[in-house]
């Protein structure tokens, strides 16, 4: 299991890494479209229709990052009243279920990149395939699936709270 969490923290890592290099795209992008004086007159084939498919990227490839993390925000307010034995037993709740949902998510996402790439549809302006993000982000969830697999034998296991 050890070996397992070191890969999953190994290709969160990496992924985190894209992640921080589209924000730092989409920054950027931003900032070179206001300089330039804004839509009216920008020499950028309208730079707002790609940041969606940046967005994508940024939100996708740090969610398991920050999960591996502990890095979502939690109510402690509600955790702090379960006591000892309610906070053990608090992740038995939500945790099952989340893994199915992020299958659920991936597996449809696979299915509209397929439809995305026989469609060979593209970005606007730029003519960007939109496939490749689809798949991307198809991907991460089923890495958010094993993130959650893994802590949720962590924490059956006795691993960490």
């Amino acid at each position: 299991m050890k070996k397992f969490n070191h890969a999953l923290r190994s290709v969160s890592r990496i992924l985190n890494i894209i992640a921080g290099t589209a924000l730092t795209f989409m920054m950027l992008l931003t900032v070179a479209d206001v300089l330039a004086g804004g839509p009216e007159d920008t020499p950028l084939p309208e730079p707002t229709k790609s940041l969606p498919c940046a967005c994508g990227l940024v939100i996708a490839f740090g969610i398991p990052q920050v999960s591996l993390d502990r890095g979502h925000v939690y109510m402690e307010f509600l955790l702090a009243r379960l006591g000892d034995r309610g906070k053990r037993h608090a992740g038995d709740v939500h945790a099952p279920p989340v893994p199915d949902a992020f299958h659920f998510i991936g597996v449809n996402l696979l299915k509209v990149g397929a439809g995305f790439q026989a469609s060979g549809e593209v970005t606007a302006t730029i003519r960007l395939p939109i496939y490749p993000v689809a798949y991307g982000v198809a991907a991460c969830c089923f890495l958010q699936c094993a993130v959650f697999l893994s802590e949720i034998v962590n924490l059956w296991s006795g691993g960490h709270e």
